[in-house]
């Protein structure tokens, strides 16, 4: 269950000049230079919920199973993420891993997923989880359990391929 005494600080997405450089990735992987990223970030195409247009944006990949395929991915920015927002309209779209597209559709995971989620993120790269919790001003002991409780707060989404999808650039 999360936390009702303090809500988290969310950050305010990037302005000005840290918007330009927080989108270089997603030219970079237009560009066809995805694998740069090797396996810890993805493409997301998503569709605007109110213009309809196309949009992209690079995320984290926090767990990845290349047998099934499945990607798992959070929202730093909270669930009022354009992204996120847009997903939970149309949760059936594209992403670019590397060089190859794959058709997903998005599930939202409950925040005992994401506590566990969060946990294991910790355990393999505990520098990143314990900045990222910061940057969201989640508070964070080095624990487990601080870390469980952190991944209660952070939406996350499981991005699974449909049979077959991935397909070369």
């Amino acid at each position: 269950m999360a936390r009702t005494d303090t809500a988290p600080h969310r950050p305010r997405p990037p302005a000005g000049w840290r918007r330009t450089a927080a989108r270089l990735p997603v030219l970079l992987f237009r560009v066809g230079l995805g694998p740069l990223f090797g396996k810890r970030l993805l493409l997301l195409h998503h569709t605007g919920r109110i213009s309809g247009l196309d949009r992209q944006v690079v995320l984290e990949v926090v767990s990845h199973d290349p047998r099934e395929p499945v990607w798992t991915i959070a929202s730093g920015f909270g669930p009022k993420a354009d992204w996120y927002r847009n997903l939970r309209r149309r949760p059936k779209t594209v992403i670019q891993f590397g060089n190859r597209h794959h058709a997903v559709t998005a599930h939202f995971l409950p925040a005992e997923d994401g506590a566990a989620i969060m946990a294991e993120y910790a355990r393999r790269h505990p520098g990143t989880a314990r900045r990222l919790c910061a940057f969201m001003g989640l508070a964070v002991d080095g624990g487990e359990a601080s870390y469980r409780e952190a991944g209660r707060a952070i939406p996350f989404v499981r991005l699974v391929a449909a049979e077959g999808s991935g397909r070369r650039a």
